[in-house]
């Protein structure tokens, strides 16, 4: 299987970083890149608890920033009105401090994994602007003051704009108002004035969420409101998203003056579904057949080729954008642990990472490190 892998990239002309030729290459992603951006990764539960024997090793061998997937989520780290749940996150935290991982605060402000009684007054009815401004005070300043000098940034609002461009209608900006993303924003600097903030939001490539996003960076910036970065969640497929979309987002976003990272990368080789197309909205999900699950006996040498393909594409163009470019995260450490073998149908068997179910380097990781070659140091 492996040699076929090998020769199926060999004809595609891609570079090996196991070659001989190549032998002086680093062995890992966060040394490969350590003069150009940070290479993360997202953590779930188990992994953190360091339920997994030697997960955590090899993360902090590979990666030089963390997210947690979940922990730190509203619905996890504050899931009643007086209760709090920090154990997870500060054992993420910890981990980071010791292993020289930069970690990152996911997600203030999301209209999903939010408790309903964070939306809710008196009898059940939504609650009051200044209800709800009250509870986002209270959480905001729980969480970023435990972390405060210890989180590297924060993911402060989470999928507020829809693919067309329009707003989302979630509740937040149903109770709180049209200038609800400035107040939030403002808060967040209130309460930690030296961590960087971030809107993060899937399908960042597209025109219509392009254009809406930049005008709302655009207005904060021109009314003195603190944004420090962009996050493009990276759920992408093969063939998609085109690199002429991506990069003329890319550079939308560099232009604006801001951090742009890839927050939350994975490249599916599997069909999606009829009707659901490619976004991330986890209320969207769809009946499990047999053709939307063709690879349960293994990765194809030559969708392993394609898939190393489009990696060291993605990444070629984010190695040449390193001046604003500071990040880039994977959703997951292996194949296993990714959101999309259960996204957005349940049971399927993915292999959307650069290491397989075994921690083993896949074609997409050597076709990623060779890309490295042309960080810049300093």
């Amino acid at each position: 299987m492996k040699n076929s892998v090998i020769s199926a990239i060999t004809a595609l002309g891609l570079v090996l970083a196991s070659d001989p030729v190549f032998a002086e290459e680093p062995a890992t992603l966060r040394d490969a890149y350590a003069d150009c951006f940070l290479v993360g990764t997202a953590l779930n539960r188990w992994y953190i608890a360091d339920e997994v024997p030697g997960m955590l090793d090899f993360a902090a061998g590979q990666f030089s920033a963390v997210t947690a997937e979940n922990a730190m989520k509203w619905g996890r780290v504050h899931p009643e009105p007086d209760s709090y749940a920090f154990d997870i996150p500060d054992q993420m935290v910890a981990w980071g401090e010791a292993n020289d991982v930069a970690v990152i605060g996911h997600t203030l402000v999301w209209h999903s994994q939010t408790p309903r009684w964070v939306f809710q007054g008196e009898d059940g009815e939504p609650a009051s602007r200044e209800e709800l401004l009250a509870r986002l005070k209270q959480h905001m300043t729980a969480v970023m003051w435990r972390y405060k000098g210890r989180v590297h940034g924060w993911d402060v609002l989470n999928e507020a704009i829809l693919d067309d461009g329009e707003w989302r209608d979630s509740p937040w900006r149903r109770i709180l108002g049209p200038d609800y993303v400035a107040e939030i924003f403002t808060l967040a600097h209130e309460i930690d004035p030296e961590a960087e903030l971030y809107y993060n939001d899937y399908n960042m490539y597209m025109p219509g969420k392009r254009d809406a996003v930049v005008a709302m960076v655009k207005d904060l910036q021109a009314r003195g409101v603190p944004i420090h970065g962009i996050g493009m969640q990276g759920h992408f497929g093969l063939g998609r998203p085109g690199m002429d979309e991506f990069t003329t987002a890319l550079d939308a976003y560099g232009a604006l003056g801001l951090k742009v990272m890839v927050t939350e990368l994975d490249l599916s080789v599997l069909p999606s579904p009829e009707g659901l197309g490619w976004g991330a909205d986890i209320s969207q999900m769809a009946e499990r057949k047999d053709e939307l699950d063709p690879y349960t006996d293994g990765l194809p040498a030559d969708v392993a080729a394609e898939q190393a393909t489009q990696y060291a594409a993605l990444f070629r163009e984010l190695v040449a954008r390193q001046d604003f470019v500071t990040r880039v995260t994977f959703w997951g450490v292996t194949d296993g642990d990714n959101w999309k073998n259960n996204f957005p149908v349940r049971g399927r068997t993915d292999y959307t990472l650069l290491f397989d179910r075994d921690r083993q380097p896949k074609p997409a990781f050597d076709a990623v490190i060779a890309e490295a070659a042309q960080c810049r140091a300093g």
